[in-house]
């Protein structure tokens, strides 16, 4: 469940409140893991809300080293979490942190039996197997305006990007795409989350939208454009989807409302 980042925390709550009705309601294990984050007190502020919302047990996960990533005593309470939830901040501390290490291990497993994984701005990036590290915002794709690296592969042949129309990222999702023609690109905006199931199929929520990117019949010009220079493209599909609306991740087609 990628967030796009700034949800709506105080009104209805919509984005979170799907994640805690998935994660088992009032039922729910809730393991709020703020790495991502410098600050103390994001994991507690979260845990606040789901608890507030009527889940019993939910726990913050600090880790802040990769040996706690890798303490199978400081895990231990996650290992029957229904729902995980990865929070924002800089996506390169979840991947030098967690990545390879007993705790993305867990993830994994719990993803495969049913728990909700959601991750919100940096969270959400984590959560393919290719992750946008870093890269500059606007409409125009330029090669070299934007790097990858490995993700935790819960979501796999997609590219997460988050904040998307809100920062103006659809030209480096179209460059990153245009370089990787056979992943899929994913932009999902703020307030917003693509809930993907195990069947491939995406569903959007929240306030805003998702923003597909296919490049399956794309031309480009990628490989002979100089770092940050501008680059052609055409047959591309893109797909702008609100709120009920559902996709086909495998198929890459919009599904019937």
């Amino acid at each position: 469940m990628p967030i796009g980042g700034a949800e709506d925390r105080e009104g209805e709550k919509v984005v979170l409140r799907r994640f805690f009705e998935l994660a088992g309601g009032s039922s729910s294990r809730i393991a709020v893991m703020p790495t991502a984050s410098m600050l103390e007190t994001t994991g507690q502020f979260y845990k606040q809300i789901f608890e507030e919302m009527g889940s019993s047990h939910v726990d913050v996960i600090r880790i802040d080293t990769r040996k706690h990533a890798n303490d199978a005593a400081r895990l231990e309470w996650a290992r029957e979490a229904t729902g995980i939830f990865l929070t924002g901040g800089n996506q390169l501390r979840l991947s030098v942190m967690i990545g390879g290490t007993l705790l993305e291990n867990l993830v994994t497993e719990r993803s495969q039996a049913g728990a909700v994984v959601a991750g919100t701005s940096a969270g959400a990036s984590i959560l393919s197997d290719h992750m946008v590290a870093r890269g500059a915002g606007g409409s125009i794709p330029k090669a070299g305006s934007a790097h990858l690296k490995a993700g935790f592969g819960l979501i796999s042949g997609v590219i997460l990007d988050q904040h998307f129309r809100q920062r103006n990222r659809l030209g480096r999702l179209l460059a990153l795409v245009a370089s990787n023609p056979r992943l899929l690109g994913i932009g999902v905006d703020e307030d917003t989350a693509a809930i993907i199931g195990s069947d491939g199929i995406l569903e959007v929520v929240g306030n805003h939208g998702v923003t597909i990117v296919d490049g399956s019949d794309m031309f480009s010009d990628f490989y002979r454009v100089p770092n940050y220079g501008e680059v052609s493209l055409a047959n591309v599909k893109l797909a702008m989807l609100t709120s009920g609306l559902r996709y086909d991740l495998n198929a890459r087609v919009l599904l019937p409302e």
